[in-house]
């Protein structure tokens, strides 16, 4: 039996342009507050960066839909770390953003 994978490996592409995407976005956001701040807010948005980076470039052959990319163990869990590093670095810089 062979096996149909239908229109999944598309739905998986669309998913990771998503996360990044949405990574791109937070990570925009962050630069744009951190020029109009001090340098708390510099900090910050650096270790945005750091993660948007770290993020992008492991999730960056799937994304791009250049078929079944070779990922280590610690590759995914890595884009999970860092998309919840950012969730919580985007905490401070959206109530920064408030004041």
């Amino acid at each position: 039996m062979t096996r149909d994978p239908g229109l999944q490996p598309e739905r998986t592409r669309l998913a990771w342009r998503r996360t990044a995407l949405a990574l791109t976005a937070v990570t925009v956001l962050a630069i744009r507050l951190a020029l109009t701040g001090d340098i708390a807010g510099a900090l910050l948005a650096a270790a945005v960066v750091l993660l948007w980076a770290g993020a992008l470039a492991a999730c960056w052959g799937r994304a791009a839909g250049s078929g079944p990319t070779p990922v280590g163990p610690r590759a995914l869990p890595l884009v999970a770390l860092a998309t919840a590093g950012l969730a919580l670095l985007s905490v401070p810089l959206v109530l920064r953003g408030m004041w």
